[in-house]
């Protein structure tokens, strides 16, 4: 792998850009959350697969497919942001949080899992929080089967499971994850088991455009409030989220907010820093697809060439 160009703010998130042996280019993000410092919180969002094979509506990096990433190239992308910060692999950080969701869905790809089992030999971390971010697709029940074991041994306090719901209507959830994946009882109940009584709970994730119904009864019928907990994120500014007329207000993402409260359930309202979305390091954005483009609230950073020399 050869990191081949960079854009961001070092002070906030750096997105990187690298080419594979193969040939195509994958991307991967270091970002700290403000006023937190980085040995306070170090987040890296690692690509597990060449393209995605999914193609959300309003993430930029679906619509084209190569392969899975080996075990190395997962690998490569952490070294060579850990290496950046912290040459002896140790890793000094209170909150030091992996998470595969950059490209690729992480089930399609059992890499993953070996990466998850040899995190801790590699790296000298006390803060490690490993992140899975999934759709859940139907045909990924033996990565789960074999994550939820991995999760016993080796992380079994602190581990991060987010699934990917954006809505609780069935039609549209289709339409915006276009991918054949479990559905929302069947979500419920592997979540259930997968939580243990003082661990994190789940993670419910919700790009939330100002059309996407969330109803708090549909997900009291699945998902008991003492196991799960919703994550509600605008919808970033894409070229597909654009071209698709997806999009959120911040005022009604806060009034949402409050009434999923009042349903019981712990609800966290992520917006993060704008700036993010000029970089392009937020989820669903892509800087290589549209590295000679620029929306008028994204990609707008020039990326930055990478001599071989350099860090």
């Amino acid at each position: 792998m050869k990191v081949v160009s960079r854009a961001g703010n070092d002070r906030l998130a750096m997105v990187y850009i690298a080419e594979v042996e193969s040939g195509g280019f994958i991307e991967f993000v270091e970002s700290v959350q403000p006023p937190l410092s980085r040995t306070e919180k170090w987040v890296l969002i690692i690509s597990t697969s060449l393209g995605c094979r999914v193609g959300c509506r309003f993430c930029d990096a679906g619509g084209y497919y190569k392969r899975t990433l080996t075990e190395k190239e997962i690998f490569s992308q952490i070294d060579y942001l850990v290496k950046r910060r912290f040459p002896e692999n140790v890793i000094p950080v209170k909150k030091f949080k992996i998470q595969f969701a950059r490209m690729g869905e992480p089930s399609f790809n059992y890499e993953v899992l070996k990466v998850l089992r040899r995190l801790r030999v590699i790296y000298d971390v006390p803060g490690l929080l490993p992140c899975i971010s999934t759709i859940a697709p139907v045909g990924s029940e033996e990565f789960f089967a074999r994550l939820f074991e991995i999760k016993k041994e080796f992380y079994p306090e602190n581990f991060q499971l987010q699934f990917s719901i954006h809505t609780t209507d069935e039609e549209l959830r289709d339409w915006l994850i276009p991918f054949k994946k479990w559905s929302l009882s069947e979500i419920g109940r592997y979540g259930s088991k997968f939580y243990n009584k003082g661990s994190r709970k789940i993670t419910l994730n919700f790009a939330l455009g100002d059309t996407f119904p969330v109803d708090p009864e549909v997900l009291l019928k699945y998902f008991e409030p003492d196991k799960f907990l919703l994550k509600i994120t605008p919808v970033n500014p894409t070229f597909r989220a654009l071209r698709n007329n997806l999009g959120s207000s911040f005022e009604k993402l806060a009034r949402r907010v409050e009434l999923l409260r009042q349903s019981g359930y712990e609800t966290l309202l992520s917006i993060g820093e704008l700036e993010e979305n000029l970089i392009g390091s937020n989820c669903g954005q892509y800087v290589t697809r549209y590295k000679n483009r620029a929306l008028c609230d994204a990609y707008t950073y020039e990326l930055e060439e990478i001599n071989p020399d350099s860090s």
